[in-house]
């Protein structure tokens, strides 16, 4: 269980990106769970570099929740970064429209990069 320190420049946004962003870190973990049981061992390319970005981008999610949490100078660079990547990943799902399970991913993914970028509005 993750420890939440909110100190008192916690704002309401900052509290709900970091919701969007552990959504959106799950998801992904959880799409490629399930595209390795759909691919197994005969998996292309393309599956491949799908899985790779899902996984950066669930890493980036987090990283971006742990510079909200700390209250990092970092934080908003990171926050961009994570709307790029979010973006990024939910262009590679919509590819795969007819699944659902790739459709719900690219959801999480683009509410994320959404929130992530209205972080940038934040004051400093």
């Amino acid at each position: 269980m993750m420890m939440m320190m909110m100190n008192e420049t916690m704002t309401a946004e900052m509290q709900a990106c970091m919701e969007v962003c552990m959504d959106c870190h799950k998801m992904c973990m959880e799409t490629m769970t399930y595209c390795m049981a759909k691919g197994g061992m005969q998996m292309n390319k393309d599956m491949m570099s799908m899985m790779s970005m899902m996984r950066d981008c669930s890493e980036m999610c987090m990283m971006c929740m742990n510079m909200m949490m700390s209250g990092s100078e970092f934080m908003e660079r990171t926050c961009m970064l994570c709307a790029e990547m979010c973006d990024r990943t939910a262009m590679a799902c919509e590819m795969m429209s007819d699944d659902m399970k790739m459709m719900e991913c690219a959801a999480a993914c683009r509410k994320c990069a959404e929130s992530c970028r209205s972080m940038q509005m934040m004051p400093a």
